[in-house]
């Protein structure tokens, strides 16, 4: 059986999870964000994969922490059709839950940056409506105009 890889990179450490022979085996390095692929590099090589049979899924928080530490590029938020007000839904659980005059919490992305697209995809993953190249050159002229 191949060998499966998790790693995540974040902002202080980068985290792997290996499972291998039906047993899992987690490290733990420092980040290095000036390079965050020499982190990566180490922990393959401390956990002895080998990357011709190895199977791999990354993620990190480095951008998502940034997004909510209001760092770094100005952001857009684009999603399906009918999605655009997601970001600012109110929610129940808000931490003035009886104030009849809440403060907000700060918007991740401007109302004005939340941009939607057409295209679907169905529950098996096949495409219900395609995202055509006229809506993807229309979106790249809005960001554009707006700086993103």
């Amino acid at each position: 059986m191949s060998e499966l890889v998790g790693i995540d990179t974040g902002g202080t450490f980068t985290d792997f999870i290996l499972y291998k022979n039906g047993l899992f085996v987690s490290y733990k390095i420092p980040s290095t964000p000036h390079a965050p692929e020499q982190a990566i590099v180490a922990g393959l090589k401390h956990l002895n994969i080998e990357l011709e049979q190895a199977h791999f899924v990354h993620g990190t928080t480095v951008a998502t922490n940034a997004l909510l530490e209001g760092k770094g590029a100005k952001t857009a938020f684009v999603t399906n059709q009918g999605l655009k007000d997601l970001l600012h839904i109110g929610r129940q659980s808000r931490s003035q839950l009886y104030s009849l005059c809440p403060q907000r919490d700060r918007q991740l992305v401007a109302p004005a940056l939340c941009f939607e697209l057409e295209g679907r995809l169905q529950a098996d993953g096949s495409q219900l409506a395609p995202i055509t190249d006229q809506q993807l050159q229309a979106l790249k002229n809005k960001l554009d105009a707006e700086g993103v």
